[in-house]
C-alpha cells in the first residue's frame, strides 16, 4: 500500500464526474470496434432475425448503406457474412469460390462506393456454403478433413482478396490453414491484405443465433468438437495461437468473448500483439432478452460489456452492438 486510511482516500478522485473521467485506465471509442453484417439476396431487402432481435439481413445496397453509416460513426471496419440461397449449397461448398457470389458482390459494392474509407473483414470457411453445416469438407463418416478443406479455404481467400478484402479472417480452426494461406496471397501479389485468425476459436453453445443469421441451423450434421476448441482448455488456445503467428497471421481472436476473458488476456500476456474478441451472437442476444425482460438496461450493459473486453487486453471487439455504441461513445456525456 503507498498510504492509510485516512491519509488516502481511494474515493477522492471517484468524488466528480471529470475526476473519474482523468483517472480512468481504460478507454473504449467507436474506433475499437468491428460491426458485424449479414448479406441476403435481392435489392432492398431487409430481414429482421428472430434469434437475434434488432439485427438484420441486408441486401447489397443495404450494406452499402451501413457501410456509410459505420463511417459517419466513426467504425472502421465491417465484417461481413453471406446467407447463402439452399440451392447454392452444395457438399463441396463451391459456391464460396465463386466470383460473384454474395460476399464478393457485397465486398465490390462497399469498395465502389466508399474506396478505402472503411475496412473490409472477410470470413473464410465452408459453413455458408456446405448442405451439412461444417466448415470444412467431410469423408463418408461425417469427418471434416483438413488438407483437403485447407485447400479450399485459400481458393476462398483468394477469390476474396481479389474482391477487395481488406482482412481475410479464417474462423474454420484447420490445421495449417494460416500458413498456407500467407503464401497464397503473397504469391498472388495481396501482400497487404492482412489475416486476422480465429486462433483460439471454441466449441461453443453461445452460437446458436449466428447460426439462424447464416442459414445453417438445421442442417449441421454432428457438431464441431473435432475441430472447435474445448471449452476447458487454455494451454492449447496459445498453442494455437503461437502456430498461427509463426505462420503469418497479422492479428488473432478469441471467440466467444465475454466467457473467454481469461484468454483474451492470457494472449496478449504471453504474445503482445493484437488480439480482438468476438462478442458473439448468444452474447449479443442475452443481453437482448435481458432489456425485454426489465432486467438489463442496454446501454449501460453494451458499454459495460465492451469495456471488459478492452480492459482484459482487446485491441478491438467485433459486436453487433456496434452502431449502438458507437452512438453511445460519441454522444454520452461523462457519468
Amino acid at each position: 500500500m503507498t498510504g492509510t486510511y485516512p491519509h488516502t482516500r481511494l474515493r477522492r478522485t471517484r468524488a466528480t464526474a471529470w475526476s473519474r473521467a482523468l483517472h480512468r485506465e481504460t478507454a473504449l471509442t467507436a474506433a475499437d470496434l468491428i460491426w458485424p453484417l449479414f448479406i441476403t439476396e435481392g435489392e432492398g431487402v431487409e430481414q429482421p432475425i428472430a434469434a437475434l432481435p434488432g439485427v438484420s439481413r441486408w441486401s447489397v445496397d443495404g450494406i452499402v448503406a451501413r457501410a456509410r453509416e459505420a463511417v459517419e460513426l466513426g467504425i472502421p471496419v465491417l465484417a461481413l457474412f453471406p446467407h447463402t440461397q439452399p440451392e447454392r449449397r452444395s457438399e463441396d461448398g463451391a459456391e464460396a469460390l465463386n466470383p460473384d457470389n454474395l460476399m464478393c458482390r457485397a465486398i465490390r459494392a462497399v469498395r465502389e462506393d466508399l474506396g478505402d474509407r472503411i475496412g473490409l473483414l472477410t470470413d473464410v470457411a465452408l459453413d455458408p456454403y456446405t448442405s451439412h453445416g461444417q466448415d470444412g469438407l467431410i469423408d463418408e463418416a461425417g469427418y471434416v478433413l483438413n488438407d483437403e478443406t485447407v485447400e479450399a479455404l485459400v481458393g476462398q481467400a483468394l477469390n476474396q482478396a481479389n474482391a477487395g478484402a481488406d482482412i481475410i479472417a479464417p474462423s474454420d480452426m484447420m490445421d495449417g490453414r494460416i500458413g498456407a494461406i500467407r503464401d497464397a496471397l503473397e504469391d498472388a501479389g495481396h501482400v497487404n491484405v492482412q489475416i486476422m485468425s480465429y486462433a483460439a476459436k471454441y466449441a461453443s453453445a453461445f452460437y446458436g443465433p449466428f447460426r439462424d443469421a447464416v442459414g445453417s441451423r438445421g442442417l449441421l450434421k454432428g457438431d464441431k468438437k473435432t475441430y472447435q476448441m474445448d471449452p476447458a482448455n487454455t494451454e492449447e488456445a496459445l498453442r494455437e495461437v503461437e502456430m498461427d503467428l509463426a505462420e503469418g497471421a497479422d492479428t488473432v481472436m478469441v471467440k466467444p468473448g465475454l466467457p473467454y476473458l481469461d484468454i483474451i488476456r492470457r494472449v496478449k500476456d504471453t504474445f503482445e500483439v493484437p488480439v480482438f474478441a468476438y462478442q458473439v451472437s448468444g452474447e449479443y442476444a442475452m443481453i437482448e432478452h435481458a432489456v425485454t425482460a426489465g432486467a438489463a438496461d442496454r446501454d449501460a450493459m453494451v458499454i459495460e460489456t465492451l469495456t471488459a473486453f478492452k480492459r482484459a487486453g482487446a485491441s478491438g471487439v467485433l459486436t453487433y452492438h456496434a452502431a449502438h455504441a458507437a452512438r453511445l461513445l460519441n454522444h454520452r456525456p461523462a457519468s
